[in-house]
């Protein structure tokens, strides 16, 4: 049985990056961390594991993005707030602001992937496919096995 494809991101706004597509990244496993600054799972656990994963793994076989997925407290987690939170803590991986629509309080990209909320981990394979998302935190060996397993798909480097 094959995986569903990911459905594109809805992004209002990038820290860290320049915009980025998730067709961008074909080639490449990504692991998206949906988060939320005020979530103390993500603030505590998360996001720190998520700063590991990227010291860990090559950046040309994985790309590691958050997505600023705010469902509650609107006003305290705008993109001043997430700037100064991001700067703080010194996270450097890109960070999209998932896009809102007037009056709905859930974000875009959090609709589209049907997220119980934050965190969610997404890993998404080099071709696009959604292979694994998870609500709450993960296990730090269990996530390192499933990129593991990612990467083993993707082919073999070429030296120059």
């Amino acid at each position: 049985m094959t995986s569903p494809m990911a459905p594109a991101w809805q992004v209002s706004r990038w820290f860290n990056s320049e915009p980025l597509a998730l067709a961008d990244l074909r080639g490449k496993v990504v692991l998206l961390h949906a988060f939320q600054m005020l979530c103390p799972a993500c603030a505590m656990q998360a996001l720190p594991q998520m700063q590991r994963v990227r010291r860990a793994f090559a950046d040309e076989r994985l790309a590691v993005v958050g997505l600023h997925t705010v469902f509650e407290h609107h006003d305290a987690q705008g993109p001043v707030s997430l700037a100064a939170f991001l700067h703080e803590y010194r996270y450097d991986f890109p960070v999209g602001v998932d896009a809102h629509d007037e009056g709905d309080p859930l974000p875009r990209t959090m609709r589209s992937y049907a997220m119980q909320g934050t965190p969610t981990l997404v890993l998404i394979d080099a071709e696009g496919c959604l292979r694994q998302q998870h609500f709450g935190v993960a296990d730090d060996l269990a996530l390192g096995a499933s990129i593991g397993r990612l990467l083993a798909e993707l082919p073999a480097a070429v030296d120059a």
